[in-house]
């Protein structure tokens, strides 16, 4: 009895000391932590570069459907948000792109070369590092007129001014002689759609900014095709991004003899005249063109300058840039005025030019 109550008091004991164990104390299988634990929710980031990667990884499908179903997701995503232009085009969708621009679809071309727009804006780097991007966008410029959708030729264009704002891109750009004589075919063509010119014309200026790919622009006849636009009296805008151009090509030497065989010195006179109702950017244009004919050409065409410069409605209209025009402007109007004056031996008996002049020495 002795031994059995023991044993029950000592059983006792050990259930008791079981119920003082607090719940906390007791440890959980590794299993059922990981099961209990609350899933982590991904970051927008992260979502957003998991399916940028599967979407690029769609445009090498096999399948047509899901290449264009993908394209067009990538095309909406870098319309829409910034954030994704950078993910997109560091997954690798760069040469995927440009290879579709070969794509006889003019949907498939309007979406890559949409895209490459886009992207342009914040991955110029990614883009110009791609091998044979520019040969893809020559491509699609050259076919303007035959093949080539009008969307996927403009925003090639564009995508080209985009990428030409970074100055060591345009001597690269520029050595492409193929692109330049494809934007001048664009601006020359006369079914080409306006929105195509001027964004034909944005892309050669861009170009022209670099001074040594001046000679290329004059050599594939950019100059007659230029005053040439002027001359069609079309919307204002073309004829202003054309003067843009042709007061950047002006700046060489190679610009007077073809500036000569066009009359453009007389033209860009008549362009300042009071008469033409020319716009600000239009005789700001004329103005800079002239400025860089007299400083980069001979003594020939400092005196042609000069001479035609004294027409009354033309030195009015000089006069108005120096007083209205863009701070740069201002200065190049002032800077001609005293070319047109002093190398005539003038003496200005008008205060208001008089004015005018000594801002350019003080």
């Amino acid at each position: 009895m002795l031994f059995n109550s023991s044993s029950k008091i000592s059983h006792h004991h050990n259930i008791m000391d079981i119920r003082k164990l607090k719940p906390k104390s007791l440890p959980k299988p590794k299993i059922a932590q990981d099961f209990l634990k609350e899933p982590e929710t991904p970051k927008p980031m992260e979502v957003k570069r998991r399916t940028v990667k599967t979407l690029v990884t769609k445009l090498g499908s096999v399948s047509e459907r899901t290449r264009v179903d993908a394209l067009c997701e990538l095309r909406l995503m870098t319309k829409l948000d910034a954030e994704s232009r950078p993910l997109i085009a560091e997954a690798g969708a760069v040469p995927y792109l440009a290879e579709t621009l070969y794509s006889s679809s003019h949907s498939s071309q309007d979406n890559a070369a949409a895209t490459l727009l886009n992207l342009s804006i914040s991955s110029r780097a990614t883009l110009m590092s791609t091998r044979g991007l520019l040969d893809a966008i020559s491509h699609i410029l050259r076919l303007h007129a035959s093949t080539s959708y009008a969307s996927a030729v403009q925003s090639s264009a564009a995508t080209l001014h985009s990428l030409l704002i970074v100055d060591e891109y345009r001597p690269i750009i520029g050595s492409k002689r193929d692109i330049i004589y494809s934007l001048i075919d664009i601006v020359k063509h006369v079914g080409s759609p306006t929105r195509s010119v001027k964004d034909a014309l944005k892309a050669l200026f861009g170009i022209a900014l670099y001074p040594l790919n001046r000679k290329t622009i004059i050599e594939l006849g950019g100059v007659g095709t230029l005053f040439s636009l002027v001359m069609k009296d079309l919307a204002v805008g073309v004829v202003e991004d054309a003067t843009a151009v042709i007061a950047q090509i002006a700046g060489c030497e190679e610009s007077e003899e073809e500036f000569r065989k066009v009359s453009g010195v007389g033209l860009l006179v008549d362009l300042l005249d009071g008469a033409t109702s020319s716009s600000m950017r239009i005789k700001e244009n004329s103005v800079g063109a002239l400025l860089n004919l007299v400083r980069c050409g001979s003594e020939k065409v400092g005196r042609e300058v000069r001479e035609m410069g004294l027409g009354v409605g033309v030195v009015e209209g000089i006069a108005d840039v120096a007083e209205n025009g863009s701070g740069k402007g201002k200065g190049k109007a002032v800077s001609l005025l005293k070319v047109i004056y002093g190398g005539n031996g003038c003496v200005v008996r008008d205060e208001r030019f008089d004015s005018l002049l000594n801002q350019c020495s003080s």
